[in-house]
């Protein structure tokens, strides 16, 4: 719970400044304190590596030097939080993606490289991995918000269209890929009539808790940690998402209640996801804090 006193920006500063990584310092200076957009570039960029693509643990349950398809996803967002998705850089990007692709043209969760360097238990390393929304969809939706134009997209846009129909089964995290697919591609009325089915699928399968009260009363999805609960807040992060049309609006307070409620005394966000290495519960926290004050901050909710 929330401790008392300073405003929750102040306290959360305190806690970037304390244990943050220096992206995630220099992240939290500019979206908060007024920083310097190039330094949060400088900072991303100790990040990649020669074939165009992210690594060194950027996305910190994939440890080790190689670039990985989800830190380069993690850097696209960085990028587009600060308007530099443009240009040679992002034309680059799109040419790894394309060169790590399966033969369906879309991301692997983990390219084949990871082998031999640690990485989270839950994310399996094989020779020849999968196609995944969840690697997928995030990258396809922020390049066609920013107009980006590359071969690479429409395979993966097809991709993305094919596995969202298809979903009858589905878990948070892979529900929140799709979001971050149909908030942002062009085809307006298919995303709309997408998204209306998927959250009829949300609500039936009650994957987001609804009443933070009686969150033991919702299922946690299979492989997740006990108590992995995801909410309204976690599928709709602003207000202008498809997402938003899923829950009333008491549904959606609730959560910004229980996400404003959730600081810590220390002034970061916990983890709820299954931890398996003390640095990456570290590195974790920040990104989490930053993540919950970007939401809150969108739905119009003080920060002091």
């Amino acid at each position: 719970m929330a401790g008392t006193g300073a405003h929750p920006l102040a306290r959360a500063e305190q806690f970037i400044w304390l244990t943050a990584r220096v992206l995630e310092q220099r992240r939290f200076a500019q979206e908060f304190l007024g920083g310097s957009t190039d330094a949060v570039e400088t900072a991303l960029a100790a990040y990649l590596n020669e074939d165009s693509g992210y690594g060194h643990a950027l996305e910190p349950d994939l440890r080790g030097p190689v670039s990985q398809p989800l830190h380069t996803a993690h850097a696209l967002s960085v990028l587009d939080s600060i308007g530099r998705c443009t240009g040679m850089r992002v034309e680059r990007i799109c040419r790894y993606l394309s060169d790590v692709s399966t033969k369906e043209g879309a991301l692997p969760a983990i390219h084949p490289s990871q082998r031999g360097y640690p990485a989270a238990p839950f994310i399996p390393v094989v020779d020849d991995p999968p196609a995944e929304l969840l690697a997928t969809g995030p990258v396809v939706g922020l390049l066609h918000r920013n107009q980006v134009w590359h071969a690479w997209l429409f395979r993966a846009t097809d991709f993305c269209w094919a596995a969202i129909d298809a979903l009858e089964q589905s878990h948070p995290y892979e529900i929140q890929a799709a979001v971050a697919f149909l908030d942002d591609v062009p085809d307006r009325a298919r995303a709309e009539s997408a998204a209306d089915r998927l959250g009829r699928l949300v609500r039936d399968q009650r994957l987001a808790v609804l009443d933070p009260d009686r969150r033991t009363d919702y299922p946690v999805a299979p492989g997740y940690a006990p108590g992995e609960h995801h909410f309204p807040y976690d599928f709709a992060r602003t207000p202008g998402s498809l997402a938003r049309g899923w829950f009333t609006d008491e549904e959606l307070e609730r959560s910004l209640d229980h996400l404003a409620d959730g600081q810590q005394e220390d002034g970061g966000w916990p983890v709820t996801w299954r931890q398996w290495a003390p640095g990456t519960a570290l590195e974790g926290r920040p990104l989490v804090t930053l993540r919950a004050l970007q939401t809150l901050r969108a739905y119009g909710r003080s920060l002091g």
